[in-house]
């Protein structure tokens, strides 16, 4: 009985997929002294069917066993993009920053630092959990701003920071609701006004202004009210925090 050729040409096609990945999974074959050719080619075998963390260790291996070829340092960075791809972002960036440090001078230094920044950034959290990787991401972006200004990296860079300044405002404005939605108006002050402060450019200031108006004359403070109203009409008088503002102070008397 013959098979049918789709068939055969079905089952040729899994063994050379079964092939391939066989190829990432065997420690010893990938431990072997072998060509620079062969290992690098293998650790691509590993990264384009998506075995990131095979792949990366297999590009550390090149690196490893040829570390004087003209191979070694871009399987040093494939090596740290592929614990990016793979979500480790701990491996990444000890590999990133490894290469920064062997090679402050190579051409590839600016795409590193910038890798490093966007390891941070992914794993930004949501507003009311813990915003040290924000923190981190924002120094790192700033880092590739001021070294490499002009590099292809810097307007991604800029953009993201402007994204990180906001997402860190947002945060001091959620706990800023929260306090004030407690009674804990003093806290809540302090909260806004950073806002103000600290993140002037972002999108949060005018709830910001008009938060502070209304903890200002919860508290009795009517003359902070109105200059927190002020600076709120002047910078945004659009806005419909602004309107809010102003409803609200025409229901106190004025201080003048």
């Amino acid at each position: 009985m013959s098979v049918p050729v789709q068939i055969l040409k079905k089952i040729s096609f899994l063994f050379v997929v079964l092939f391939t990945l066989s190829a990432c999974v065997d420690k010893e074959e990938l431990y072997t002294d072998r060509s620079v050719e062969d290992l690098y080619n293998l650790a691509m075998d590993c990264f384009e069917t998506r075995s990131y963390v095979k792949a990366a260790k297999a590009f550390a291996e090149v690196e490893r066993q040829h570390p004087y070829s003209n191979w070694a340092l871009k399987a040093q960075l494939m090596s740290a993009y592929c614990y990016y791809e793979a979500k480790k972002y701990d491996e990444a960036i000890e590999a990133f920053n490894l290469f920064i440090q062997l090679h402050p001078g190579h051409t590839d230094v600016a795409y590193a630092y910038y890798m490093v920044a966007l390891c941070y950034y992914e794993q930004i959290p949501i507003i009311q959990r813990d915003q040290k990787p924000a923190e981190d991401s924002l120094k790192a972006f700033q880092a590739v701003l001021n070294r490499f200004p002009t590099s292809v990296y810097a307007k991604d860079a800029k953009f993201k920071t402007d994204l990180i300044y906001d997402h860190l405002a947002g945060k001091e404005i959620s706990v800023g609701r929260y306090y004030q939605g407690q009674g804990a108006y003093v806290a809540a002050l302090n909260r806004f006004k950073e806002v103000v402060e600290k993140y002037q450019k972002t999108s949060h200031v005018p709830e910001a202004l008009h938060r502070l108006v209304e903890c200002y004359l919860t508290l009795g403070l009517q003359a902070e009210a109105q200059a927190a109203a002020a600076v709120l009409g002047h910078n945004f008088p659009q806005s419909d925090w602004y309107k809010d503002s102003y409803r609200l102070m025409q229901t106190y008397p004025s201080t003048k």
